[in-house]
């Protein structure tokens, strides 16, 4: 256990932190995971609905920190041209 004040004190934001971002990795991947079932069944209404859950959801954690906006729009683009497909 830390003796220091400072050491106490991060060790207790890391758990915080550990706890955050374990719950927005799950977040991420349960959403992907939504509008890829969706798409695998052939179901055009839900996964365009999984979709505009997941794209705002990515979107939120941007502006949380969590991830960046480049690896936002890759993953948001390539669910969107799965959904796109269903179309053609």
């Amino acid at each position: 256990m830390a003796h220091h004040k400072s050491a106490q004190k991060r060790i207790i934001q890391t758990a915080k932190r550990t706890e955050r971002n374990r719950y927005y990795r799950t977040r991420l991947k349960n959403i992907t995971k939504a509008v890829e079932s969706a798409v695998d069944a052939s179901d055009k209404a839900a996964a365009e609905e999984a979709f505009k859950i997941a794209n705002k959801q990515i979107h939120s954690m941007v502006s949380k920190g969590f991830i960046k906006k480049p690896t936002a729009a890759r993953k948001v683009s390539r669910l969107h041209k799965m959904v796109n497909a269903l179309e053609a």
